[in-house]
């Protein structure tokens, strides 16, 4: 014979229906538990994917910019502005070729040598004018101290590289 709720007294059918208050009290406090050592991973993982995707952008804008240089047989030009956070692609006579957004929460600093340029000119001997050794240019988050930097590196031979290393 199977027992069925409608079989049972009127007073066993209320009670054994729903939660209890401390039921939810506990299960609310384990989630928040959960949470709470979760958070700073998350944030960490956000700020490195920022680096992340800002380095990419760069390595990108710099490869189209050597590759244009080739094709277009002239000299290509990679201006980084920190005001307005982008990577500008310029040819001759100053023509636009590209722009690339960075995020706003990126901190892109270049090391040039010599440090009175500002800029990358690729020609089209697949070589970089203007820089003496190479240009390294460190991307950071400004919303994270644990993020892991990126450094993207452009050397006299144009060769365009990325590392995780550098400092914030």
């Amino acid at each position: 014979m199977k027992a069925s709720a409608n079989n049972r007294p009127q007073k066993l059918r209320r009670s054994s229906s729903g939660f209890t208050l401390i039921e939810l009290m506990v299960t609310i406090a384990v989630l928040a538990i959960i949470v709470g050592i979760a958070a700073p991973n998350i944030s960490t993982q956000l700020a490195n994917q920022r680096v992340k995707s800002t380095a990419s952008t760069l390595e990108n804008a710099l490869k189209e910019a050597k590759a244009e240089s080739i094709i277009r047989r002239q000299n290509v030009t990679v201006a980084y502005s920190s005001v307005l956070n982008t990577i500008a692609i310029t040819g001759r006579n100053n023509t636009v070729i590209a722009t690339y957004n960075i995020n706003s929460q990126s901190t892109v600093s270049q090391v040039i040598t010599p440090a009175t340029v500002t800029q990358v000119v690729f020609q089209p001997n697949k070589m970089v004018s203007g820089a003496g050794t190479e240009v390294v240019y460190t991307i950071c988050d400004d919303g994270s101290t644990n993020e892991t930097p990126k450094q993207v590196t452009v050397n006299k031979i144009a060769n365009i590289s990325v590392t995780n290393t550098g400092s914030c």
